[in-house]
């Protein structure tokens, strides 16, 4: 007798979820996390308002990192011949060694430091009376050693506690060497709301330190810069490798694998593309208020995302040349993709997925498993402005509070010799005219399905209670909810770090993220697995407001 496959039923509408999620808070933390719970409405025309960039509830196990995390182990760690210099107790350090998966290539010189941790290793003695000293020391005990081209010192929240005067040590000994630039990040981890301001923090000393020192012309005939990629499991190598296909050269990624000489040439690019618009859209703004170089939007997450990308990139530059070029390395690079798609296809076609991953990545991912034929039910980001969720059109709009005064806004105007539009003011207008958008990000929410359930923020109890719920065939968030969610008998990818996989970029990444994700979501050992609620009665209790 043939056994009847039995069909996995979602419990809840969104609305029930959205109460089930609530249900256990306080009236008033239930409030505030209702505006940040928003089931999508998938309007054609308006966005409905999500609340984000507001700090976590104090008690709630958010996901989140600080503002050290967003500038060391976001924005600069990916860097190889920068020496990274953490100002703090040695637990601060160890987050900023390795732990991301960033990949490096040393390059003709040599030169990579990635796998060093760089410590003042603060004392307590040193809290009580000062750490500058030990900075001091630390700064020329690196020199010595190494002879870098630059060294980086990031404050943690000890310094900015104590008071120590990171930025006058760095002038002092920038002046002392003469040929290393020594800079210093205020990066305190209570700074700001989330990792978010210290990826402006980052992106703000970067540019007032190093872009635009190096003005030795760089070659190529269609010269870009890539924003907002860290190479996390080799994706900016897979970048790179179809943008040399295509005859396309990268002066400069931010920030992944690169070289101080990729930052200080950054200004001789003839264009921006940016990859997650979150941690990098303050460089790309800058670059073109300054040097007159405009960015678009792109996206090498996914086959179908990256044949767009580049597309676009050739669009933008005109040249028939570049055009055909372009056209003829998808076509070689496709049948591959196309290939491992109908082989996991068949096994992954409606299986679903919820993804809760950094400023870019839960949007971007989503066309992988739109590739695979999977449906994305729940996304959000850890460290997201509203503008990453409904559109850049939103920003004139947003208010200015306490919490964004923290982080120093740089007043860039345009250099008074090296400023040069890349394009007339006729050419812009002609694209522009053809449908082709300059710094423009439609957000997350219009790409997601109606009655999707987008969450800002999201914290341990409600990414448990989503599973229970919900029951996705894969939960993609980062490494401190990985196993917690395995527990429950659903598997757990890493986008974070990629766990041991990767690439997942261009179309190479592409087929390893297929076959990643079919061996994970038919894996027969989740079945066996079984959740606290499903071995142990729930026990009964109230709380006091209740």
């Amino acid at each position: 007798m043939a056994t009847a496959t039995k069909k996995k039923l979602v419990q809840w509408d969104p609305a029930d979820v959205k109460a089930q999620l609530l249900e256990k808070y306080p009236a008033k933390v239930a409030r505030k996390r209702a505006k940040q719970i928003m089931i999508n409405e998938a309007l054609s025309n308006t966005t409905p308002e999500i609340s984000a960039n507001v700090r976590t509830i104090p008690g709630i196990i958010t996901m989140r990192g600080c503002t050290y995390a967003g500038c060391k182990g976001v924005i600069m760690g990916p860097t190889r011949d920068i020496v990274n210099l953490v100002h703090g107790p040695i637990g601060c350090s160890f987050y900023a060694w390795l732990t991301r998966r960033n990949q490096t290539d040393a390059g003709p010189d040599g030169e990579n430091y990635m796998n060093y941790c760089f410590s003042t290793d603060m004392q307590d003695s040193d809290i009580i009376f000062g750490g500058e000293k030990k900075l001091t020391a630390a700064i020329q005990e690196a020199y010595d050693l190494f002879h870098p081209r630059s060294i980086a010192i990031f404050a943690t929240c000890p310094v900015g506690l104590i008071g120590d005067d990171i930025h006058t040590v760095a002038k002092r000994m920038k002046e002392k060497f003469g040929d290393c630039n020594v800079y210093a990040f205020s990066c305190e981890g209570y700074k700001g709301v989330s990792q978010s301001a210290g990826h402006h923090i980052a992106n703000n000393q970067v540019f007032r330190h190093i872009v635009g020192e190096n003005d030795v012309p760089k070659e190529g005939k269609y010269k870009i810069n890539l924003l907002g990629e860290y190479n996390i499991g080799g994706d900016g190598f897979e970048i790179d490798r179809i943008f040399k296909k295509c005859g396309i050269t990268n002066i400069a990624t931010f920030s992944g694998n690169s070289t101080y000489d990729q930052f200080a040439s950054a200004h001789q690019a003839d264009l921006n593309a940016v990859m997650c618009h979150r941690s990098i859209n303050y460089v790309a703004d800058m670059l073109e208020t300054k040097y007159g170089i405009p960015w678009i939007k792109v996206n090498f997450i996914g086959a179908n995302a990256t044949a767009k990308s580049l597309r676009k990139i050739a669009q933008y530059f005109g040249d028939q040349e570049l055009i055909d070029r372009v056209e003829e390395v998808i076509a070689e690079e496709m049948p591959a993709v196309e290939a491992a798609q109908a082989e996991v296809r068949p096994r992954t076609e409606g299986k679903t997925a919820m993804m809760f991953v950094g400023g870019s990545r839960a949007h971007h991912y989503q066309e992988l498993f739109n590739e695979m034929g999977m449906k994305t039910i729940s996304a959000g980001y850890e460290f997201a402005h509203r503008d990453d969720y409904e559109g850049r059109q939103v920003i004139p709009t947003l208010e200015v509070d306490a919490d964004s005064r923290n982080i120093e806004e740089i007043h860039v105007e345009p250099d008074s010799t090296r400023f040069r539009p890349r394009k007339s003011e006729a050419e812009m207008k002609k694209l522009e005219k053809d449908g082709y958008q300059f710094k423009q990000y439609d957000g997350l929410i219009p790409d997601m399905e109606k009655n999707t359930l987008v969450i800002d923020d999201l914290n341990q109890y409600e990414a448990e209670k989503l599973v229970e719920l919900m029951k996705p065939d894969i939960f993609c968030a980062g490494i401190k909810e990985k196993f917690s969610i395995q527990k429950l008998g659903v598997p757990m990818k890493q986008l974070h770090s990629y766990d041991s996989g990767g690439p997942y970029a261009g179309f190479k990444g592409a087929v390893n993220f297929y076959q990643e994700i079919d061996r994970l979501v038919n894996s027969k050992v989740w079945r066996y697995m079984k959740a606290p609620w499903q071995e142990n009665p729930q026990l009964s209790a109230s709380y006091q407001w209740e």
